[in-house]
């Protein structure tokens, strides 16, 4: 006989997908050893309607008899389980029946029977319809043997409302707690404070405090969320009667492809960098390989239990929270945390405050220092296969695209996943990981003492030169290689080899690759042919502008010459190395987007697998074309995020793009949920990405592909840029960025071409229009509107 009745201790994988969301959460936290009382789930399946089977019945017997087993006159609670309950997206808490103080058996199956009817209650329906759900739901049922509670209550491990981490806050009430559940009385309520649960409430229950602070904190280390935790205290003792994501603290909806990670926390958010790498808005399989590539090339940020990324209105941002946190355990003050920070995420406000996660100093050095030691001998072993790897990738990258190309069934396709494309992918990202600590990074400090010594503009012609001769950096090997192409020393062939796999979606694995497409490539031959400045005169320029500025540098400080010279060859030797691990990472892209496009020719899914994520495309190679549901709901939301403009680039607390979108006085810079702080500049200011000033026409881009537009010497201003914009920069007599840093894009090939830049200013596509004539002062990091 089918079992369809199953003992917590007892469910199996196989059986949880019956169980619903309590049932398998209470079977969960029991088999990992936490208190949870005794107790059994009569499986969706074990009923006819709503009635349960007869055959069942006596399995249901069977198994109150073992609860009771020395204990005859126990009482039980029965609740519902349903396959939609205690989800991240739903909670349905005190929406379906739940039964109480029940003893006999026939009492048993009556309570049973009645809490599996409530399914068809009108709140369940109007919550349903609430929260975007089904009406109809298949529900479990939990039997369980009662706790007389001397105090029952709820506790939120994280605000509920405001995604604060500071706290966890709750009420209680003496006895049973279900009147709690129902809201049916007003209880007190109580704080336990991170990260060392000092407890503030009423006297009553702080004897418990810790002990309900600890296994709290332990349960949302396993479930990987913040929790809403149903609890109760018996004879001194306190037991887990159940745990569920807190749903108003829900970052992502797989139904509909709704993904805010803003709403998870009262965090501080920046796209700054991340936004330059990829701008666009990303469909889920994009997002879902972005995951995995930061989550291999950062490993260390993923210690704490915290989400180092995040997704926002299908867009990537940094949690800079974590990060601030995990440096104040290092010892590093906020001012050292924005000085380190401040190359590749750009300076923050004065006034904007960085929330910082309640963590101890200890907890986060037990977590990184034993990685950190095992990550240096990762580096070490890794460094030395770097120039190896960098000479083969790209012809490994076109041997998997012929491979993945050759394959012819949905099996051959998964294989070739799991034995060579996956761990290729791994690699270049441990190899992008070595690269991009070459030398330490030694820019940062670099800079800052730098600017000290000559100013910025100065301190910027130092920094440039890194493309002369035969060395270039990857940021301009695309512009480099059209000006090859452009005179005939190469051809189509070998300048799609080299880099066809460069452009300004180059993460978004849905949009074409140039190689693709050959009049990608005419487009860019015909721009450049409208620069009013050859390519190679401009860096032959900026080559005297820095011989210039070292001149000046080594006169006027002798003593300290050749120290400053050293430590900028090795900052060139940094730097080159970061670009070209970057770029391979970029082009294993091309076989991951020629994966999913195999996957969906074997399929018959053809384009649609672009909605679902890696592991959900390998599930329907698998043969579980389960998730092929969520497509149609996730397309119409990916378009919906596409029609709103950039988000900005720094972001506290929770944000709603639809409604932000909406609001005629928002700001483009920056975004705080608590409305406090400095009202927008009149001024247009940012950092000096590159030397130089210029007058002229404005020509606001928002996107590359609007590049055509942008006429010889027009200033150039758009949200950010990245190396796909890289063939506009020498039609334009200046570029201004929203988003940027010294180590951006934007500033980085302005330098090498001596073209002014202001980059970082936050809100300059907002403040300017295509027609406006502007000054762009680049040593000063200023925009005035003439």
């Amino acid at each position: 006989m089918t079992t369809t009745v199953c003992f917590f201790r007892e469910l199996t994988a196989e059986q949880s997908s019956l169980a619903g969301g309590k049932g398998r959460t209470l079977a969960r936290l029991q088999q990992g050893g936490h208190p949870v009382p005794d107790g059994f789930i009569v499986l969706a399946s074990a009923f006819e309607g709503d009635t349960l089977r007869p055959s069942e019945w006596e399995q249901v017997r069977a198994a109150l008899a073992r609860l009771r087993a020395g204990q005859p006159e126990r009482s039980f609670a029965v609740r519902s389980s349903a396959l939609s309950e205690d989800s991240a997206r739903a909670s349905f808490a005190g929406e379906f029946e739940t039964v109480l103080e029940v003893r006999e058996d026939s009492a048993v199956r009556s309570a049973i029977e009645s809490v599996r009817r409530s399914r068809h209650a009108g709140r369940v329906a109007a919550y349903s319809q609430a929260q975007g759900l089904e009406s109809a739901h298949e529900v479990a049922v939990v039997v369980q043997v009662l706790v007389r509670a001397e105090f029952a209550g709820v506790l939120f491990t994280a605000d509920p409302v405001t995604g604060s981490h500071l706290a966890m806050v709750g009420n209680y009430v003496r006895g049973l707690g279900e009147r709690l559940v129902a809201g049916d009385t007003n209880a007190p309520s109580f704080t336990l404070s991170r990260p060392r649960g000092v407890y503030a409430g009423p006297e009553e229950l702080r004897r418990y405090a810790r002990q309900l602070y600890r296994l709290s904190a332990q349960l949302e280390r396993e479930l990987g969320a913040p929790q809403d935790i149903e609890w109760a205290i018996a004879e001194g003792r306190l037991a887990v009667l159940q745990a569920r994501p807190i749903t108003t603290l829900r970052g992502h909806d797989p139904a509909t492809g709704e993904w805010n990670d803003s709403l998870t926390g009262d965090y501080l958010w920046t796209s700054t960098n991340l936004g330059e790498a990829v701008p666009d808005v990303m469909t889920p399989c994009t997002w879902s390989l972005v995951g995995i590539f930061i989550r291999q090339t950062l490993p260390l940020l993923y210690l704490c239990g915290y989400q180092p990324i995040g997704n926002i209105g299908g867009r990537f941002y940094m949690n800079l929270s974590l990060t601030s946190t995990i440096g104040a355990a290092f010892g590093f003050s906020r001012k050292r945390l924005a000085e380190s920070s401040q190359e590749a995420f750009g300076k923050l406000p004065d006034e904007l405050e960085i929330p910082l996660i309640p963590l101890s100093r200890w907890s986060v050095l037990r977590a990184l220092l034993p990685a950190v030691l095992r990550l240096k001998s990762r580096l070490r072993a890794n460094e030395k296969r770097v120039p190896a790897f960098l000479e083969t990738a790209p012809a490994r990258c076109e041997a998997l695209r012929a491979r993945i190309q050759a394959t012819s069934s949905a099996a051959e396709l998964s294989q070739l996943w799991k034995a060579e494309l996956e761990p290729f992918f791994h690699e270049c990202c441990h190899m992008l990981e070595v690269c991009a600590r070459k030398e330490g990074n030694p820019s940062v400090a670099l800079r800052r003492e730098l600017s000290g010594l000559v100013g910025d503009a100065d301190t910027n012609a130092l920094l440039s030169g890194m493309s002369a001769g035969a060395s270039r950096l990857e940021s301009l090997g695309p512009l480099l290689g059209l000006t090859q192409l452009a005179r005939g020393e190469i051809d189509r062939e070998t300048y799609a080899q080299r880099y066809g796999h460069r452009s300004p979606h180059e993460f978004e694995v849905s949009i074409p690759r140039p190689a693709e497409e050959s009049e990608w490539i005419d487009r860019q031959l015909a721009g450049l042919r409208d620069a009013p400045v050859d390519v190679n005169t401009l860096l032959a320029r900026q080559k005297e502008a820095h011989a210039a500025a070292w001149e000046r540098f080594r006169q006027r400080y002798p003593r300290k010459a050749a120290a400053i010279r050293r430590r900028l060859d090795r900052a060139a030797v940094a730097a080159h190395a970061r670009e070209a691990g970057r770029s391979e990472v970029v082009r294993v892209f091309w076989p991951l987007r020629m994966f999913v496009q195999r996957a969906g020719a074997l399929t018959g899914q053809g384009e649609a697998l672009f909605f679902l994520s890696i592991e959900e495309i390998l599930s329907v190679l698998g043969g579980d074309d389960a998730s092929l549901a969520f497509i149609p709901a996730r397309r119409e939301t990916h378009a919906r995020y596409r029609a709103l403009p950039p988000y900005p680039a720094l972001i506290r607390g929770r944000f709603d793009p639809f409604h932000w979108a909406a609001d005629p006085r928002r700001r483009s810079d920056r975004f705080d949920a608590r409305g406090d702080g400095a009202p927008a500049s009149d001024s247009i200011t940012g950092f000096p990405g590159a030397a130089g000033v210029v007058e002229g026409r404005a020509r606001v881009l928002l996107s590359a592909d609007e590049g055509g537009q942008l006429q010889a010497g027009e200033i150039l201003v758009t949200s950010v840029t990245n190396v796909g914009w890289t063939p506009l920069f020498p039609r334009a007599a200046a570029v201004v960025t929203d988003i940027g840093a010294p180590l951006s894009h934007a500033a980085i090939v302005a330098r090498e071409l001596g073209i002014p830049a202001v980059v970082g200013c936050g809100n300059a596509t907002m403040r300017l229009r295509t027609g406006d004539r502007v000054r762009v002062n680049g040593g000063q990091g200023t925009v005035e509107v003439l």
